[in-house]
Order: structure tokens, then sequence, then C-alpha cells
């Protein structure tokens, strides 16, 4: 499975690393950062699956930034704070935060907090080798950079990729994918083109969207210069 990736924003130098140490030896994704803008930047071209919050940053206050985190992004939001009374974590749980860990905490209780949203996560996504696809948000991302799909491309791919290795004719993908919108066969053909220029690393040769002969589509993940081949292919 794809590691996820995680935005750490954390004034500490020390804690910073130590957080991003261990998540990068876990197996995710991390990038740490010391301040809300510098988080701000980076979130302005990245959508990371989990959000490790410090609430006393150095240019402004982590409840107010979670709140529009919450705003922009569907993530995860774990909290980090030495604020740890009861009235406290409310304020962040009720400010958009999944989680809340009080300062100062073990490294592993921040792993299995970290491991338990990751389960949340496992549980709304679909992962394919370097795809993932979010019915949640409706997103797919490309080995963690977000792809621009059309509402009628992310439809298609999700109808597939909910049934890998299962063959569907352009009529069946009409039906599930656009409902009582689109009534040409051959609009199938045109989206599952778009959709691998922008999926596939080599659209002529997918390795996702693969045509099945006399049927139509598919969706099977081969890995790249296997001679696997499905048996309904000729």
């Amino acid at each position: 499975m794809k590691p996820y990736q995680i935005l750490i924003v954390e004034d500490n130098h020390q804690l910073r690393a130590l957080l991003n140490w261990q998540l990068e030896q876990d197996g995710y994704r991390p990038h740490a950062v010391g301040t809300l803008k510098d988080g701000r930047d980076w979130l302005s071209g990245h959508r990371p699956d989990l959000v490790v919050l410090d609430l006393q940053l150095p240019d402004g206050d982590g409840i107010d930034f979670c709140r529009w985190l919450r705003q922009q992004v569907e993530s995860y939001i774990l909290i980090l704070s030495c604020r740890g009374t009861e009235g406290e974590k409310v304020v962040g749980l009720r400010a958009g935060a999944d989680d809340y860990l009080a300062k100062p905490f073990g490294m592993q209780e921040f792993r299995a907090r970290i491991e338990a949203l990751a389960r949340r996560l496992r549980q709304r996504s679909m992962q394919f080798g370097p795809l993932t696809i979010d019915p949640v948000q409706r997103r797919v991302l490309l080995d963690g950079h977000l792809i621009d799909l059309t509402p009628q491309e992310f439809s298609l791919l999700y109808v597939v990729a909910k049934s890998p290795g299962v063959p569907f004719t352009r009529e069946e993908l009409l039906k599930l994918a656009w409902p009582e919108q689109v009534d040409n066969p051959r609009t199938v053909d045109t989206h599952v083109l778009t959709l691998r220029k922008k999926v596939e690393s080599d659209p002529r040769h997918p390795r996702f969207l693969q045509t099945v002969r006399g049927i139509g589509y598919m969706f099977l993940l081969e890995e790249p210069g296997s001679q696997a081949r499905s048996p309904l292919k000729s």
C-alpha cells in the first residue's frame, strides 16, 4: 500500500525532527514545517492524508489554523499540545481535530494514534500500487500527487476500480457511472482515453484501464513489464 502523506506543523525543532524520522521509519511520507505560514504554503500545492498539528506556534494560534484547515481539506488532524485539560481537548476536537494528544507523550502512543487514523484512511480509500482513489473526497492521487479529474472521469474510474478484473460493457458503464445523463455508449471511449492520459504512465500501454476486446473495459493492476494478461483478452 502506498504510504500516506503526513504534514507535521511543530515549532520545536528537536521534536519536529524526531516525529519526521519516526514516521519515515514507519513507512509514511512526512513533511515537517515549523510555522503556520510554511504549513499554508505547502498546503497550497498538496493534500496530505494526515496533519499533525501543534497548537502553540510562533506565528499564530493552532486552533484557528485547525478550523481553517478543516474548511480546506478532508485530512485527518491530530493535535499535539501541552494544553491537556478536558476543556482544552474539547475545544480542539470541536475545532475539527480527529484526535488530541497532550504533551509530554511517549513515542509508542504517538505511533498508535497515527496508526489508528491510518486505519480509518484505509477503510475509505482504495489503493492500487501508485494510484489512490478516495470516494469520500472524490479525489485521485498518483504517486501522492493530486490528479485533476472531471466528475464524469472520477465516476467512471471509481466504478471499474471497485471491481478490479471484472469486464464492463459500455452500456453497463453508462448506467453505473452516469445514470440518466448520457445515452451514447461511445462517450465511454472518450472518457477512457482522457483518463488514460491522466493516470497511466504510458497511455498506449495502460496498466489500469484496460480494453477487453469484444466487451468493453476493466480495471486491472499489472506490474510494469509483466507478461500476464487477462484470459478475457485475445
